[in-house]
This record gives structure tokens, sequence and C-alpha cells, in this order.
């Protein structure tokens, strides 16, 4: 498929932007977006079709879960049957930001999602296109890495665009994105562990989690 490549201002993205890209995703498709967090697929997780297209965009396995982003801690508590303490806790203090929780997922998160682990990968971002696309769908959305499985994750649009033409329908491209990406912490099992150290250090999670 011909990807398009769109410039956007990432603080201030237009409404013809946001409303073309959920348009795409509307309609089953993958749109490369500038979040908090470096570069991001976003894609409709209750479209059977649309998380195929991201496995394949990726190269990933089918083992590996797809992170969601999602608009606030109402929606996680859809999402998830079991929000712990430990999982306040790190929501209130981080999010939105480059933080994403792991945490048990409802029968609501389609298995394949979940990479058939039950288990579901959580984000609120700080990012004004994110947020804005959620706005507009009224849905969670895959938020995975920009990039091919084992390759960096993409730092701006013409990055993508370069590595992943004939990938994805649409490049939202906002300029450079600058940071470390976003840490991932697993707190599904008794001790919480850091799986992906990001912008958010272990250390600053530990202090945040001591007593819980």
């Amino acid at each position: 498929m011909p990807t398009d490549l769109l410039e956007i201002d990432p603080e201030l993205p237009s409404s013809k932007a946001i409303e073309r890209a959920a348009g795409i995703i509307r309609g089953g498709g993958v749109v490369a977006i500038p979040t908090d967090a470096l570069y991001t697929l976003v894609a409709d997780p209750f479209n059977v079709r649309a998380v195929g297209q991201v496995f394949t965009a990726k190269g990933r396995k089918a083992e590996q879960s797809l992170p969601l982003l999602i608009p606030d801690l109402l929606t996680a508590e859809e999402l998830t049957p079991e929000v712990t303490k430990r999982f306040y806790v790190l929501a209130l203090h981080f999010w939105p930001g480059p933080l994403t929780v792991i945490v048990p997922a409802t029968a609501k998160v389609p298995l394949k999602v979940t990479g058939n682990t039950g288990r579901l990968a959580l984000r609120q971002p700080r990012s004004k296109t994110a947020m804005a696309l959620l706005d507009a769908l009224q849905q969670p959305l895959i938020g995975t890495s920009a990039n091919i499985s084992g390759q960096p994750t993409c730092r701006s649009g013409i990055e993508v665009f370069g590595m992943m033409d004939g990938r994805l329908d649409l490049v939202l491209d906002g300029g450079l994105s600058v940071g470390a990406g976003a840490t991932t912490v697993d707190i599904t099992e008794p001790y919480w562990r850091v799986i992906r150290e990001g912008s958010i250090t272990q250390r600053e999670i530990a202090d945040c989690l001591k007593g819980f």
C-alpha cells in the first residue's frame, strides 16, 4: 500500500489532519504519529484486520503483545479486572507521560492484542496528537513503537517513512521527537519489574512504589 506523509504541528495538530488519521483508523488502517515517547503506530485494537496490519507492518511475532494508548484512568478500569493500589500510585504519579504499565486484561481486549498472554500494556500519553486522536475516536488505540521489530524506534516522520514506506497508510510528520521512549513496568506479579527502561528510570519507579 502507498504511504502518505502529512506534516503537522505536534503541539497543535489541525482538525483536518486528525480527522484524516481518524478516518484511516476507523477503516482498519495504521497511522504513525509523534508522541511523548518517540513515534508510535496507532490503530484500532478491536478491529482484527487492523491488529493484523500492525503485526505485519512491524514484522512482529504473534506472541508479543501490543500496548494500548488510553485517554484516562476510567478507561483503564474498563480494560483490566484488577486495578490495584500499585497501579493507581504509578498512574497518578506518572500519567500522562512515558510510562507503560502491564496489567491483567479483561475479555473485552482481543487475545491477539495481548499476544495470547491475557496481559495488557497501558499508557496515557502526554502527546497532544495522540490525545486528539483518542478524543476523536472515543476508544483506546494500539500504541506501539514506530519501527520494524529489532530496529530502533523512529524519531522523526521522515525516518518512519523511510523505514516503513508501503507498510502504513499515513505518517503524521511532527518533526523530530526526542527522549528515551517509554518505560515499561510489569505489575502483574507479586514483585513489580521493569521490562524496558526509557525516560522514567527504575529508581524513580522504586521511589514511587515504596510501601506498595
